[in-house]
């Protein structure tokens, strides 16, 4: 997959504002010009590069970094010698003491998977995960570890990994874009976190409020047309497009025109789609319970996992959740226990909907931070952890991966990724691999060179290949 072209800022700006509006147009009867005739829409569905093991991607990013010495990674050393010095240098502080975990791990399912106490309901699906326990990234820093595990790039401004994902496999509902967002970041990034860069501008993420903890009601902003009938919207957009062909006829393949075109229709098609999409009160009271959208502590994300049921079911092909408030430097176990019971019972009840469904198989979850947290306590008499880039932990459910299994190896203390590390670009390598597409042939050209979002780098970690 292969295509040059670059959107002009001009043109860019035009269509998000027009599309924001609500501006689009549900068909082009009655077009008959050979532009219109030789469009191609670039959200339609592409063959992937070979058998795909998962359709569609639920991407949980909890922003902060988890400490994964308190959740996923046990560490037997670092129970034992809590409170002892050691454990190396701490990112040039010196030695410090090392804190033991404030949770107890448990040997769960038949697996016998090591998971703490923290999360009591997602420890029953033990045999569906795959805990990459040897992760590994550039920067202990969160704005750059934040971009980088988005997009694969600190340095400079690229498409993120939804992004490259719709423009490698388009969207299986003309009716919704093809990579949603839900209460994404306004900040460490922002929009560069589900930006399409120098892709056409319909492959970039959909932001959507789901509502909760710093977000505001309301889906998404301007989607409605509060102005307009929607018989006077499609005599207005008729013309709009009945112009933007003529123009398209004139100039031959432009594929920014086309970018505009296929924002305009999305958009009017959408003011439909996406609030039938995201209404969550449609569902059985027994469904919103077992998700905890009925009470405040799980409401935020149980609204956002049962919203993203909902959109696997549509079609939607990159979906991600975000929760915020994992950077405990300090009262970590009251505010580990705070941010577990907020998502522990919503992630386990996704997933047993979407085996109850069908759609798990073909799901592929991941979960994860930008990065972990160290051994050693932030102060001597800390109960906080500091910034970790050297070995952290995520893990991987359904499409495709191995259940029960942990991948990789921090050292004894959980400090630095030492056995079968993966790197971001291998993470993103095996997320691309398990959709059916190669990482170094999902390439885009710009700029005089060929881009993909491994840059240079990456490997399948096929180990984890179910």
């Amino acid at each position: 997959m292969h295509e040059s072209g670059e959107m002009t800022m001009i043109n860019r700006r035009n269509a998000l504002k027009l599309a924001a509006c609500g501006f689009g147009y549900t068909a082009l009867a009655g077009l008959t010009t050979q532009a219109a005739g030789a469009y191609r829409n670039p959200l339609a569905p592409r063959l992937p590069h070979y058998a795909a093991k998962a359709k569609r991607v639920i991407f949980m990013f909890m922003q902060g970094g988890p400490s994964h010495l308190d959740t996923f990674d046990y560490k037997p050393e670092l129970v034992r010698n809590g409170g002892k010095s050691g454990g190396g240098k701490a990112r040039g502080r010196g030695r410090g003491k090392l804190l033991a975990p404030v949770f107890k791990f448990r040997p769960r399912g038949k697996s016998g998977l090591p998971i703490s106490d923290l999360f009591p309901h997602l420890s029953s699906h033990a045999d569906d995960l795959c805990l990459i326990n040897g992760m590994h990234t550039n920067n202990p820093a969160h704005p750059q570890a934040t971009i980088m595990m988005h997009t694969g790039s600190i340095n400079f401004v690229r498409p993120s990994v939804g992004s490259w994902t719709v423009y490698g496999l388009g969207t299986e509902n003309e009716n919704l874009p093809g990579f949603i967002t839900l209460n994404p970041l306004n900040r460490l990034g922002g929009t560069q976190n589900y930006g399409a860069a120098f892709l056409p501008a319909a492959y970039q993420g959909t932001p959507v409020s789901a509502g909760g903890r710093g977000s505001a009601k309301g889906g998404i902003p301007n989607l409605a047309n509060k102005n307009l009938s929607v018989t006077q919207q499609k005599k207005h957009l008729r013309l709009i497009q009945e112009m933007n062909h003529e123009l398209l006829e004139r100039s031959g393949v432009d594929h920014d025109l086309e970018g505009i075109i296929e924002s305009y229709e999305l958009a009017f098609r959408m003011q439909t789609a996406v609030p039938h999409a995201l209404d969550i009160s449609k569902e059985p009271e027994e469904v919103r319970e077992a998700y905890g959208v009925m009470t405040g502590a799980t409401r935020n994300f149980g609204t956002q996992c049962l919203m993203a049921r909902r959109l696997a079911e549509e079609g939607v092909r990159f979906i991600e959740l975000t929760y915020n408030g994992w950077d405990q430097h300090n009262r970590l176990r009251d505010r580990l226990t705070s941010n577990g019971h907020g998502i522990d019972q919503p992630i386990a009840a996704l997933m047993a909907d979407l085996k109850q469904r069908g759609l798990f198989e073909d799901t592929l979850i991941v979960w994860g931070g930008e990065f972990g947290r160290t051994p050693q306590a932030q102060t001597p008499k800390g109960d906080g952890r500091r910034h970790n880039n050297r070995g952290f932990t995520m893990w991987m459910a359904g499409g495709g991966v191995k259940g029960g299994i942990r991948y990789g190896e921090t050292d004894p203390t959980g400090g630095t990724s030492v056995k079968d590390k993966v790197h971001v670009h291998d993470l993103h390598a095996t997320l691309l691999h398990l959709l059916g597409l190669n990482h170094e042939k999902l390439t885009y050209r710009h700029a005089g060179r060929d881009f993909r979002l491994t840059d240079v780098y990456g490997r399948v970690v096929k180990e984890i290949v179910a």
